[in-house]
């Protein structure tokens, strides 16, 4: 039998994708860089990578490694200096009846038809909306590091006590969580359950002791996923170095 130390040891490695057309900014050509096998990214070297800018869907784990567009910036909160501004604690306020249950992964099939129903409301037209269960567990509900499902209901004091809401998927870090993806109930005027699953997910890392929330890439020109910048004070992976994110024109109220 083979001594502990005589065992192979299996190094991370990275290869960039094919050009394929990009998600968010139009006539733009992405690529991404993808950490392999995904069977060695256990929770520390997914951690580190995590800080280093990567992302993960499903067992894939990347980052943009775009040939003439750095548009996409990775982003974390430091919530020990987060202050929420005025919509935000409005939010906070309007969806504290709200009821969040922490599960481990696993099929549910009320979250699939939420997450249908999202898709045909927020994202009609693209490539996600006629996504089958097999593609939506194959999206989310694969992971080999510390991955949990919040599903948010309405409270007993709503008009519809127990109803789902929203769905979160979230993975724990050692620096802190790192959100994967949120989908929710789009039908209902004036809500803002996106903005209040960031700010129950900061107030989680703050209960935990630790010092980030990882939100994902900001991109200035995607009205998509520029919104991450108005949660301040908020960092950009910018040159392998995390500096204070400062977007043009940005009034924090």
């Amino acid at each position: 039998m083979s001594r502990i130390q005589e065992l192979p040891i299996i190094a991370i490695q990275f290869y960039a994708t094919a050009p394929y057309p990009c998600s968010y900014l139009p006539e733009q050509i992405a690529r991404s860089q993808v950490a392999t096998p995904s069977h060695a990214i256990g929770e520390d070297v997914y951690s580190n990578l995590v800080n280093a800018g990567f992302r993960r869907s499903g067992l894939f784990t990347y980052r943009p490694y775009c040939d003439d567009c750095k548009a996409c910036i990775a982003t974390r909160i430091p919530v020990q200096h987060f202050e929420p501004n005025r919509s935000q604690r409005r939010s906070w306020k309007r969806h504290s009846g709200l009821q969040a249950q922490v599960l481990s992964l696993a099929h549910h099939e009320e979250h699939y038809r939420l997450y249908q129903d999202y898709q045909a409301q927020r994202h009609h037209g693209s490539q996600m909306e006629n996504d089958n269960q097999e593609q939506y567990m194959q999206f989310l509900l694969q992971s080999r590091v510390n991955s949990r499902i919040v599903e948010f209901r309405d409270g007993p004091d709503d008009p519809h006590p127990g109803r789902l809401r929203m769905v979160s998927m979230i993975d724990v870090v050692e620096q802190g969580i790192s959100s994967v993806y949120t989908f929710y109930d789009a039908s209902m005027p004036n809500s803002s359950y996106g903005t209040y699953s960031i700010l129950w997910q900061i107030n989680q890392v703050q209960q935990l002791g630790l010092p980030y929330l990882y939100l994902g890439y900001y991109i200035a020109q995607s009205p998509k996923m520029a919104y991450k910048a108005k949660f301040a004070p908020i960092e950009g992976l910018i040159d392998d170095q995390w500096q204070l994110l400062m977007p043009p024109n940005l009034e924090h109220d």
